[in-house]
């Protein structure tokens, strides 16, 4: 029973440590900077799409050519794919390495299938010649998916970056800051989408 109590204490310790180590950590301030000024990209790309599908409904809604559970099956890939990066940092915490393989792992595998499936939408509608040159609401929506579909993609490749890392033994304190910088990019692209799937796909559909 000490050494449990022990032993709690000691990890209580650690991952308080680390969590200073985050908080002291001047990268981390410069993420979040990044983290903001990408914000006001979106939000421009967003008030661009809203100004120009005020006086006109996107053609994509009016001929119903977005299947709601097609893309409902797309945020349910990437909202579980930082579930599953969340569930991989308490195991690095307590360096379970097997355990944060596997959840990694898991992470890549939905957030390229919600990519796959994200862009093959994307070339889906662009076969209907509603593509980015048809009028302003298009244009504005499928820039705003393809941002979107970037940032993705980008975060998967260093998703991988960082787990080859990881395993070739370059494991520090410094590279749990970079993951935890990472988490909080990826976690911030689950709320664009979340944006992007309530204001843009359902208030489509309700037009």
């Amino acid at each position: 029973m000490y050494i449990n109590n022990f032993n709690i204490k000691n990890d209580i310790k650690h991952v308080k440590d680390i969590f200073k180590k985050i908080v002291d950590s001047n990268v981390v301030f410069g993420f979040l900077i990044y983290l903001m000024s990408d914000c006001i990209l979106f939000s421009v790309f967003f008030s661009v799409y809203f100004v120009m599908s005020s006086n006109n409904t996107l053609e994509v809604f009016k001929n119903n050519l977005i299947n709601i559970y097609y893309v409902l099956l797309e945020t349910s890939f990437l909202l579980c794919s930082s579930l599953s990066y969340s569930i991989s940092m308490i195991f690095l915490k307590y360096r379970k390495d097997i355990y944060f393989n596997i959840f990694i792992m898991l992470t890549i595998f939905l957030g390229f299938s919600f990519i796959f499936m994200e862009i093959k939408e994307l070339i889906n509608l662009s076969k209907t010649s509603l593509f980015l040159y048809k009028n302003g609401v298009c244009s504005s929506f499928f820039s705003l998916l393809t941002l979107h579909a970037c940032h993705i993609l980008f975060g998967l490749l260093w998703i991988i970056f960082m787990l080859i890392k990881f395993n070739l033994g370059f494991f520090s304190d410094g590279i749990y800051v970079q993951f935890f910088c990472l988490g909080l990019f990826w976690h911030f692209l689950d709320i664009i989408w979340m944006f992007i799937f309530n204001f843009i796909y359902l208030f489509g559909f309700i037009k």
